[in-house]
């Protein structure tokens, strides 16, 4: 199968996870990059920046048009996440690549073993505590800038779990964490971007932007407690895979 094909049936299923789930785009596009389409680590955590970025801005704008966005508390992650993440970013590359693997795996692992094990948000208002958001920003900011994830994977059950926000409001809320942490984390690393392979990641992210649409209408069908589990069931999964590889 050429690479082209498997870029768009990537970047199509990517964009559905952050749509419908508002991470999990960049928990997949890394070992997508890698088992795929031949990146090495530290390139496939640069494209996924990339493509989460843009494919995350696509469904910021559905969501936040359709209320599900709470701008107070992504603003506050985001802020508190802006300067870890830049600072992971730059210490990335020094970063052996199997340690790298294997540190994505056990943190996707243990995001998804969390969501799995919260209660489902109450409903109706919920305060946010601005130090509890801003510390558990600042740490999803790291994240992102090390693993070259938007951070959606631990940001939705840090929502839900941590702050207490409904599921479909921390979907729409994640994105724009998503967004800025990888902004963040891009900025410092600009001079491998123009290395990247853009004949393969740019259709990739055409599929995926595309894809988020179509996510964006599968949340509305299915509950918030069902894509709660799905998204644990699937980083559940790609944990696994990427801890044994890392092991090898």
């Amino acid at each position: 199968m050429s690479a082209l094909v498997l870029a768009l049936a990537a970047g199509a299923v990517i964009g559905l996870a952050l749509g419908a789930l508002g991470g999990g785009g960049s928990v997949l596009a890394v070992p997508a990059l890698i088992y795929l389409l031949g990146f090495d680590p530290v390139g496939a955590t640069t494209a996924s920046l990339v493509i989460v970025t843009l494919t995350s801005v696509t469904a910021l704008v559905a969501h936040g048009r359709d209320g599900n966005v709470r701008w107070r508390t992504g603003l506050l992650f985001a802020a508190a996440g802006i300067g870890p993440a830049m600072l992971g970013g730059a210490l990335a590359a020094r970063i052996p690549s199997g340690v790298l693997t294997a540190a994505f795996a056990l943190v996707a692992g243990a995001a998804a073993v969390r969501m799995l094990r919260s209660r489902p948000a109450a409903e109706g208002p919920v305060a946010v505590r601005p130090v509890r958001a801003a510390s558990v920003g600042a740490g999803l900011g790291a994240v992102t800038g090390v693993l070259g994830v938007g951070g959606g994977f631990l940001a939705v059950p840090a929502l839900v779990g941590v702050l207490g926000l409904r599921m479909r409001n921390a979907v729409g809320t994640s994105l724009l964490v998503i967004t800025v942490n990888s902004l963040a984390a891009l900025a410092t690393r600009a001079g491998t971007v123009q290395h990247l392979d853009w004949a393969v990641v740019g259709p990739f992210v055409a599929a995926a932007v595309l894809g988020s649409w179509d996510g964006k209408r599968l949340s509305e069908k299915i509950s918030g407690n069902t894509l709660q589990r799905i998204f644990a069931v699937l980083l559940l999964a790609v944990a696994a895979f990427m801890l044994i590889d890392a092991l090898r």
